[in-house]
């Protein structure tokens, strides 16, 4: 699409991949700039390096946590686990509902919808922010609590925050959502694959084992994040989902010489007192408590920070000039810039296919539906018919492919079918008051259709809206004051007259559909298929076509 005069959001802005991209961005002259960081100083120092390039482009900023409630977005870690409401804040977001009002109150979900960007760009290292939580660090705490005696709420509650793949799931969907309400045109991440583009046998990480299972956890965060962008972009609706993955390290900002930091925090130098037995170096507290053991009598404090040339990798940290040629020697690591990164986004954006586009790549290379699947789909749906024929029954539906929608929607087609004569015509001109009495009569008589509805776990409402036909187990029930017909819209069959009203309705716009395909005569433009020459009630039919429209789940791509 065309830059000039977009709305651009760029999330992680004020990174090292998110600047460049910036940069590259402003080129194209934007109407507006959106960059976000987590800290203020963070997306203030990104502004101001952008804006002596920022010509006529409104530079904005936004900062805090993408991934909480925005009530709590400025609120440290820490603090959001120690803080028992905002724990809980958290806690709803990740396994509440996914709702319009959970987009709402999302951070990255309220930003989208107020600054409406027709074009999101992702840097945020998102795998790396889910993964280093130490999911498995809060299982041994947790375990560890549980052999001590019963668990109280908060440690549990503290766990269930450190869990990796709901707030991925959360992320992404309010991510979706929000861009989808606004138009927004394209959506780039640029993501990762955790080692650098090493294998298992990478040799080496964040200071911890090679591999260490944190590690691990964000490569696979990042390849689940890969394949949800994948079904973003085969959803109707959606923005265009592109995803730059670099598979080397990504270097560099900065050469400088002075206080070397960590997290923006200098490293103080330390130094022993004396030589200390290991006993005594290493006993006393437990680990947890151990890097304060000892000061004063082991080892002191001088009180100047460590210095020297360093290399300035962002994100990633620091390195001597020892260690960057260590991790981009041919042969291990090597590494890519964020200019190469930046342009190929830009370009993607833009519509030219650089072959670094992950989702593209998936949709090349996995297997679809085929031809040969197709034909033998209506041979297989032929000799299932011969067969019910044969034994003079109707199976419908099992309630083994969810969810009970589909079956309540089968059955009342198939009572459809029955009362109609298989004739959609007649369906579409039915009337609903008569007919919901006919269908009440149906159910009441066939003993058969009857126990198959109930054996499947789905009620039956009656024609007055007030009574049910019930079995054993009901797979839908009511909610605390829903309706009976809100309840059956998700997994009841309904035999009231409104609901026949409904299908009468869909019944017409089939038709519809039907009278207006040339046939094929007029060419391939249309989806032909055998049962719309027999204007017949086809039950997985009405429903395929119900849950393709009426529900908008529709398969974009094959």
């Amino acid at each position: 699409m065309d830059i000039q005069g977009s709305r651009v959001m760029i999330l992680g802005g004020s990174g090292l991949v998110g600047l460049a991209i910036a940069r590259e961005v402003l080129k194209l002259r934007p109407a507006r700039l959106v960059i976000t960081a987590l800290t203020e100083d963070e997306v203030r120092e990104g502004v101001e390096a952008l804006r002596p390039v920022a010509g006529e482009t409104v530079l904005e900023s936004e900062w805090g946590n993408l991934f909480t409630p925005a009530a709590i977005k400025h609120a440290g870690r820490d603090t959001v686990l120690d803080d028992p409401d905002a724990r809980g804040m958290m806690l709803d977001a990740l396994f509440g509902p996914l709702s319009a009002e959970a987009v709402e109150r999302d951070t990255l979900g309220e930003m989208i919808l107020r600054h409406r960007p027709d074009i999101v760009v992702d840097c945020v290292n998102t795998a790396t922010a889910f993964a280093y939580q130490n999911v498995f660090k809060s299982a041994a705490g947790l375990r560890e609590a549980a052999r001590r005696g019963p668990v109280d709420q908060e440690t549990l509650e503290k766990h269930l925050i450190t869990l990796t793949l709901p707030p991925l799931i959360h992320h992404t969907w309010v991510a979706m959502n929000a861009m989808m309400t606004v138009g927004t045109r394209v959506f780039l991440k640029v993501g990762t694959a955790g080692t650098g583009g090493m294998g298992l046998n990478i040799p080496f990480t964040h200071s911890e084992d090679r591999p260490s299972r944190q590690l691990l956890a964000k490569s696979s965060i990042a390849g689940a994040q890969t394949l949800l962008l994948y079904l973003m972009a085969r959803t109707p609706g959606a923005p265009a989902v592109k995803e730059i993955k670099p598979t080397a390290a990504i270097s560099w900002k900065a050469i400088r010489a002075g206080t070397v930091r960590h997290r923006g925090v200098p490293f103080e130098r330390v130094d022993a007192v004396a030589p200390a037995g290991l006993d005594q170096a290493f006993g006393g507290p437990d680990r947890a408590a151990r890097h304060e053991f000892g000061r004063g009598t082991l080892w002191r404090e001088t009180g100047e920070p460590l210095t020297g040339v360093h290399l300035d990798a962002g994100e990633n940290g620091q390195f001597s000039p020892d260690e960057f040629e260590a991790l981009t020697a041919l042969g291990l690591m090597e590494f890519i810039t964020p200019e190469e990164i930046a342009l190929d986004a830009v370009r993607e954006i833009m519509g030219y296919p650089t072959g670094h586009d992950v989702v593209a790549a998936l949709d090349a290379s996995t297997s679809g539906p085929t031809y040969r699947a197709g034909v033998l789909r209506e041979t297989a749906l032929r000799r299932m018919e011969q067969m019910e024929a044969e034994s003079g029954g109707r199976s419908v539906a099992f309630e083994m492919l969810g969810p009970p929608r589909l079956t309540k929607l089968l059955y009342e087609a198939e009572i459809l079918r029955r009362l109609c004569g298989g004739n959609l015509d007649a369906a579409a001109s039915l009337d609903p008051s008569t007919f919901c009495q006919q269908a009440d009569a149906l159910v009441a008589a066939d003993g058969d259709l009857r126990t198959r509805i109930l054996t499947a776990r789905l009620a039956v409402l009656l024609p007055d809206g007030a009574r049910v036909l019930r079995g054993r187990k009901v797979e839908i029930e009511p909610e605390p004051g829903e309706a009976p017909e809100q309840t059956a819209r998700k997994g009841w069959v309904d035999l009231r007259a409104e609901n026949w009203a409904v299908w009468r309705g869909r019944a017409a716009a089939v038709l519809r559909e039907i009278d207006a395909q040339p046939g094929a005569e007029g060419g391939s433009g249309w989806d032909m298929q055998p049962w719309h020459r027999e204007r017949a009630i086809r039950p997985g039919a009405l429903a395929a076509w119900i849950f393709r429209y009426e529900d908008r789940g529709e398969r974009i791509k094959r």
